[in-house]
């Protein structure tokens, strides 16, 4: 299979596998493709170790590379996952808090390799298009939230 003439690279510590196969057990449409273990020593890992991982989150195309501690995910990047219900919400949610990750504000949440994620019901985001006083209703009621309540937004939206 080609690779993808774009493809999302994420480092990690020394994870990149364990992260990998997580995503996949979570996700739709998400799976590990490939493990690629270095080929010599390398300043975070021995020959032998697994040095990258090809994967894919919800369809979109990653690489998971095992650099080291020099550096770590922030907010500045996360993946936005579109739900559809409560309980599409609270199984993704879930899923990654329990798993040592650990809730955040508006939706958010990062899970125990330090990724943040963004598990947004698409009943916001359709508050949030049409604007006006039902788009400050929702945004309000949203302000106030860790994992998202459907139930309350829709409540929000309608007055």
């Amino acid at each position: 299979m080609p690779t993808a003439k774009n493809t999302i690279c994420l480092w990690y510590d020394k994870d990149a596998e364990a992260a990998a196969r997580f995503y996949a057990t979570v996700f739709p449409d998400s799976k590990v493709t490939a493990v690629h273990r270095a080929p010599g020593d390398y300043p975070s890992g021995k020959e032998g170790d697994v040095l990258t991982v090809e994967f894919t989150v919800a369809g979109i195309p990653c690489i998971g590379l095992n650099g080291g501690p020099v550096f770590t995910h922030d907010e500045a990047f996360s993946f936005q996952i579109a739900t559809d219900d409560q309980e599409e919400t609270d199984r993704y949610w879930n899923a990654i808090v329990d798993n040592g990750g650990q809730e955040s504000a508006c939706g958010w949440c990062k899970d125990k390799w330090g990724l943040n994620w963004q598990i947004t019901p698409r009943v916001l985001t359709d508050a949030m298009a049409a604007g006006g006083a039902e788009a400050k209703r929702a945004f309000a009621a949203m302000m106030d939230m860790k994992k998202i309540d459907v139930a309350a937004i829709e409540a929000a939206r309608r007055g």
